[in-house]
């Protein structure tokens, strides 16, 4: 198992990780410096941006969080590692869902593995597929902490369907990734990050159903005003810091 930033190590530790994603498919320079400087201003634990050197390298310059990039193939990551990331990630699938693209176990399985011959030395996080029924995602995670995934971050906002505004519609919205989460963490001994379709009501419940960090995308990402961006980040790290400090990692 890589070693994690020793700044992650303790918020993972404890429970309290907080992980911010600018987009696997985002490869605007001035979207992702407003969501890296969001991150570290708003008190993220790391920020989550696509794989490419050039955007690693800015990311660099605006701030001192780790950076993780996303992509689908280990060959993506090789430039993005010379330029510096220090956590890679397979994941973050939301934007291929919409061209019709879908990730089959065994591939997955795959690039991890891949991935993981590739670059041992850095931590890796694999994002387990939501439109799997619930017992193929504990399986498929089971199997990827065998090949080697440092971390597993479940999804599933694409696939809820609130029915109510409010409260009550951000419980719905939340309701796949947290039905993931619990599963998933019972079933592996690795740390499982929470993510998709979260927000600062339903955190602290992903924390309750196992998570040892949460992972925030659209809630930030797709705000055009930078304060209206850090406001946000700051009420999901409020929302962590309120909940009892745990350690068991």
């Amino acid at each position: 198992m890589a070693s994690l930033p020793s700044s992650l190590l303790y918020s993972f530790s404890h429970a309290k990780a907080l992980k911010i994603i600018s987009g696997i498919s985002n490869f605007d320079p001035q979207l992702t410096a407003k969501v890296v400087r969001s991150a570290a201003l708003g008190g993220a634990d790391y920020v989550d941006i696509a794989a490419d050197a050039g955007l690693v390298a800015m990311a660099k310059q605006l701030t001192q969080l780790p950076i993780c990039v996303s992509a689908i193939s280990a060959e993506a990551f090789c430039e993005p590692v010379k330029a510096g990331a220090d956590l890679l990630e397979i994941g973050n699938y939301d934007s291929f869902y919409a061209q019709g693209l879908r990730f089959s176990p065994e591939g997955i399985v795959q690039v991890t593995a891949t991935t993981k011959q590739m670059f041992p030395d850095l931590p890796l996080t694999v994002t387990v597929p939501h439109y799997l029924p619930l017992d193929q995602q504990v399986a498929l995670a089971e199997r990827l902490e065998q090949t080697g995934a440092d971390l597993i971050q479940t999804e599933g906002g694409t696939s809820s369907q609130p029915q109510h505004s409010g409260t009550l519609g951000l419980m719905e919205k939340a309701v796949p990734t947290l039905s993931a989460c619990y599963e998933i963490s019972r079933a592996v001994s690795i740390p499982v990050i929470c993510a998709s379709g979260l927000s600062s009501v339903t955190i602290p419940l992903a924390i309750a159903c196992g998570a040892r960090g949460v992972g925030v995308g659209s809630a930030v990402n797709q705000l055009q005003d930078e304060v209206a961006m850090i406001a946000t980040v700051r009420s999901l790290r409020e929302a962590l810091n309120s909940i009892p400090t745990m350690t068991t990692l």
